[in-house]
């Protein structure tokens, strides 16, 4: 959550730490009659623009560029919305999504690569009619939503509320990449819009999930639907946190034990106490003079290896030990020639079963 926003190249970051901004005093919709009918629409990549959300985002396409500059020469008002498929360079009117927001141009800035940023800020949510035109950008015939009508003083939506507060924190908490100013503009918002959007337009989701939001036109609904997604996302980050947590765990007990072993062998050489390791260098010296396959010196090797992370006080060590012994004791790649004689046969037979009565 609170990721920095990816939107390239028909509008790209301006700051791989971008936080989305807000701006409470400006909370109101625009008035029906401050939308014309037709609409300016700008395609992004990988974010969804909500009601109230002030970003920063630079326009690097002639045809976006073409966009900003004749809107802000104008009324600054456009339509926003989310692109379908984010490797699409140049998307149609069928791979952009019918439902946006309409958003103001607080701020224009013309940088000296040729590229334009602009700083825009969310207001209503529209749905697109029917588009109008594709050249010299795309045009459509909108309709603003409006909300439907809830008591956000009930206990219902302050329950709510609080929720999404505690998960925001939770996730602040479990992700220390996230910079602090992240729960700086959480603690500031009082408004419960302000709050869903904000959270919303930030959360670490696909477009596809954040459209789903933005698309519901019940307030409490679309704070339901994203405290579904929070919480999902605090499951990752405690399994992700539970994983990082147990490896560190074993290095540092890894690492403790390969310390203490290092101990003891000075120990050892102190006294003059041959130790195991010493043993297992004398097994090892053994196996290389044994006439066997390399893939068995190498199983063999491997074994030892093994042996010698082993505690020596462990129950595990002297079955260790006895396999890596038996295998040296096999008689690898040695033997005998067979003999065949039957009378001698009998007479090794008859001495070994000396005074066995016959069946």
């Amino acid at each position: 959550m609170f990721k920095s926003l990816e939107i390239a190249p028909l509008v790209q970051n301006e700051s791989e730490e971008l936080i989305q901004l807000i701006n409470p005093e400006q909370d109101a919709d625009l008035k029906p009659d401050e939308v014309p009918a037709e609409l300016s629409i700008l395609p992004i990549k990988n974010t969804v623009l909500f009601p109230g959300v002030v970003i920063p985002i630079t326009v690097t396409r002639q045809k976006s560029i073409k966009l900003i500059k004749k809107a802000y020469q104008g009324n600054k008002i456009i339509g926003v919305v989310a692109q379908k498929n984010k490797k699409v360079e140049d998307p149609n009117i069928d791979e952009i999504y019918r439902f946006g927001t309409v958003a103001r141009i607080i701020k224009m800035l013309v940088l000296p690569d040729g590229n334009t940023t602009i700083i825009i800020h969310g207001k209503n949510r529209f749905s697109i009619n029917e588009f109008s035109s594709e050249d010299p950008f795309l045009l459509a015939k909108i309709t603003l939503q409006q909300e439907d009508k809830v008591d956000l003083k009930s206990k219902e939506v302050k329950a709510l509320v609080q929720s999404l507060k505690d998960a925001a924190l939770k996730i602040l908490r479990l992700n220390p990449e996230i910079p602090q100013e992240a729960q700086v503009a959480l603690e500031n918002i009082h408004s419960t819009a302000f709050l869903i959007h904000f959270l919303s337009s930030n959360l670490n989701v696909d477009v596809t999930e954040k459209q789903k939001i933005l698309e519901t036109n019940n307030i409490r609904d679309r704070g339901t639907l994203l405290l579904q997604y929070m919480l999902k996302e605090i499951q990752m980050l405690e399994i992700k946190h539970e994983i990082q947590k147990k490896v560190h765990t074993d290095i540092d007990q890894q690492q403790r034990d390969y310390y203490l072993r290092q101990q003891i062998k000075v120990l050892q050489d102190e006294l003059g106490f041959d130790g195991p390791d010493k043993d297992i260098e004398s097994l090892r010296k053994k196996g290389e003079a044994k006439k066997w396959s390399k893939s068995a010196l190498q199983h063999f090797n491997k074994e030892l290896d093994k042996l010698q992370r082993i505690n020596p006080q462990a129950a595990e060590f002297p079955v260790a030990m006895n396999y890596v012994e038996f295998m040296l004791d096999l008689p690898w790649d040695e033997i005998t020639e067979d003999n065949f004689d039957l009378k001698r046969a009998k007479r090794i037979l008859d001495k070994d079963h000396f005074g066995l009565n016959k069946s």
